[in-house]
């Protein structure tokens, strides 16, 4: 089941989804993809294999019991777009392309990622005349999505507006198009632009959420809710975020989404601190177990969103104010760091909590190391925060032998930032670290900004995202 469900995800962001990203790829292939290229072919041949291939391999792989893997993922999917990039390539040699040649052209350079090409031949296929009407709003929604990227707000406007005027409207294809106008507009500034489309892109996935599709519906619900909020609590529009994030929690309610409801409901604390009403938030902090009681009423989900906040409500008292001086320090590598918090005052604080044992912990290295690397002559300090754990891969140390293993560790796995080697675990109490990686940041003025546990695919962005901003405060 897992295996099929992972499938449909893929085959979700192939073209029709139209969330194809900017990169350019070069049209060499791999083995496999250079068998299937043909110049005999005609562009609808083309563009129907290009189109298909991810889709056909994925259910090949399900068929013959492949072993499915994340690494196997990316290379089909490679291999498609560098399908698509040496079709695109033969079929462009072709003299006097027109009309639907030029929509399969167009569509080929967009699954290679190639969106200046599909940009291209797309504006000259819509310039024709009795388009078919599927193919026409496809490369509406195309255009009006490079657009944005280009920041070009008017012909985005333009295609969006032909769009909607036209048949068949997809709801999906819609609300992606908004989207995508709505972070251009954010990215420019222009807020009001911005809330205008991220309000539309909102409203038309909650108003079409599936069950068929749950996980599609209840991830594009999220991101929109998200980008929205983003949008007004930049623009200091606070109630209106504030209305938002309520609005989000209510919904993940009605659809029965915890995942969704923490996110909400822990954002919409973290805000109420960031805007100094930080005594309103500790008030939602201490009744979300009656709350969640009201808003659930299966056991297992409020068991499990009760837990997770009462597993953050240590942290939301840290938040806002000023971080607690370390204690029950044994050593810090190199032995000449700073020794205090005080000491490092008027610089940016990144703590990471991790051990060697701790797997998730390994992921952080390689995005803490380059912004050591970048942002370390900007202020940032980053602190590796461990403590004596009686043994290391397995082998029992004493204190001395552990430090020795923590130099040689600090050395293979090339970190050039401080450790910090506690006694014991006060200070992970201290800081709410009781999961690993926990990731703590103290801006210059010495006062906590921001406390998460765990590890996921965003948070080193997340992290240097506000790192970036509190240096430059």
């Amino acid at each position: 089941m897992r295996y099929f469900l992972i499938i449909n995800l893929v085959i979700l962001i192939l073209v029709n989804s139209l969330l194809a990203q900017s990169a350019r790829v070069k049209p060499e292939l791999t083995a496999q993809a250079v068998s299937t290229v043909s110049d005999e072919l005609s562009a609808e041949q083309m563009y129907s294999e290009a189109n298909d291939y991810a889709k056909l391999k994925f259910a090949e792989f399900n068929e013959k019991k492949i072993k499915f893997n994340e690494t196997l993922r990316l290379q089909t999917l490679q291999e498609q777009k560098q399908l698509s990039a040496k079709y695109a390539s033969v079929l462009a040699t072709r003299q006097n392309l027109a009309g639907q040649d030029l929509y399969f052209l167009g569509m080929l350079h967009w699954i290679a990622e190639n969106k200046d090409g599909a940009f291209e031949k797309l504006k000259l296929f819509l310039d024709g005349k009795n388009l078919p009407d599927d193919k026409a709003q496809m490369a509406r929604g195309v255009v009006t999505i490079v657009a944005s990227h280009k920041k070009n707000f008017e012909l985005a406007e333009k295609y969006l507006a032909d769009y909607l005027t036209n048949q068949p409207l997809k709801p999906r294809e819609q609300s992606q198009m908004e989207n995508e106008l709505a972070a251009a507009y954010l990215e420019a500034k222009n807020f009001a632009d911005a809330a205008r489309h991220a309000e539309a892109a909102y409203s038309i996935v909650k108003a079409n959420y599936s069950e068929t599709t749950r996980d599609r519906s209840l991830a594009e619900i999220l991101d929109r809710g998200r980008n929205l909020f983003d949008i007004y609590s930049q623009s200091g529009a606070r109630a209106k975020a504030d209305a938002t994030l309520a609005n989000l929690a209510g919904t993940a309610a009605a659809l029965k989404s915890n995942g969704i409801y923490y996110f909400a409901v822990d954002t919409n604390i973290k805000y109420l601190i960031e805007t100094g009403r930080k005594p309103q938030a500790l008030v939602m902090s201490d009744n979300m177990k009656a709350q969640i009681e009201k808003d659930f009423t299966d056991l297992s989900l409020r068991s499990d969103l009760t837990n997770r906040f009462k597993r953050r409500e240590k942290h939301y008292k840290l938040l806002g104010d000023p971080a607690p001086e370390l204690v029950e320090i044994n050593t810090f590598l190199p032995v000449d760091a700073a020794r205090t918090l005080a000491a490092l005052r008027g610089k940016v604080i990144l703590m990471d909590f991790w051990a060697t044992w701790c797997g998730p912990c390994f992921e952080t290295f390689p995005y803490l190391s380059l912004m050591h690397q970048n942002l370390k002559k900007d202020g940032l300090e980053i602190l590796g925060m461990t403590r004596f754990y009686g043994n290391g891969e397995g082998v029992e140390m004493d204190e001395k032998t552990e430090i020795e293993f923590l130099q040689r560790f600090k050395v293979k796995q090339r970190l050039p930032y401080s450790f910090v080697v506690s006694q014991n675990n006060t200070n992970q109490i201290l800081y709410g670290a009781g999961t690993l990686p926990t990731a703590v940041i103290i801006d210059r003025r010495g006062i906590i900004r921001y406390i998460e546990s765990g590890s996921n695919s965003n948070r080193g962005e997340e992290i240097q995202t506000l790192v970036e901003k509190l240096l430059a405060e």
